[in-house]
């Protein structure tokens, strides 16, 4: 089956970087997992709201215009089962891989937020195998991985 973005998510990619646009509208159609963009740019003083309510780590977001282009550099993606939003891990595991393949045919890179250490173009493999080893690598370091699932950057 597959997949379109509905109008909302269209509108909220605009002043998303182009390649990252593309890379979403690739994925969209070749995902197991029917998805939805719920943020593309942010505002500094949403980037702060964030921070301040521990949704965020970093004033320093990819959400936000990155100077080099003008463009927010990141997407937050949300997964959908009959229509309804789902949260649960294994359904972004499969949205990682559809943007993953999606970054491989715009020549793109691009970091997924459950797996920080490693670009997902990179990794000869599934992304829940990335995701796990980004776990493994945090907790080895005496260090709490930090897993933001919906999140998608260029790098």
């Amino acid at each position: 089956m597959s997949y379109t973005l509905s109008t909302r998510s269209l509108e909220r990619l605009n002043g998303v970087n182009e390649s990252l646009v593309n890379i979403v509208k690739a994925a969209i159609k070749t995902t197991k997992i029917d998805f939805g963009v719920t943020c593309g740019l942010r505002t500094k003083s949403e980037q702060a709201e964030l921070v301040k309510k521990g949704a965020s780590k970093t004033m320093n977001s990819r959400h936000l215009r990155q100077e080099s282009t003008g463009t927010s550099h990141a997407v937050d993606l949300v997964a959908y089962i009959s229509g309804r939003v789902s949260w649960e891990l294994n359904l972004y595991d499969d949205i990682a891989d559809a943007m993953k393949d999606a970054a491989i045919k715009e020549g793109k890179l691009i970091r997924w937020g459950a797996a920080w250490h490693k670009p997902l173009n990179e990794w000869d493999g599934s992304a829940e195998d990335l995701m796990n080893q980004y776990i493994d690598l945090r907790r080895s370091e005496g260090r709490r991985p930090f897993i933001d699932a919906p999140h998608f950057e260029l790098i």
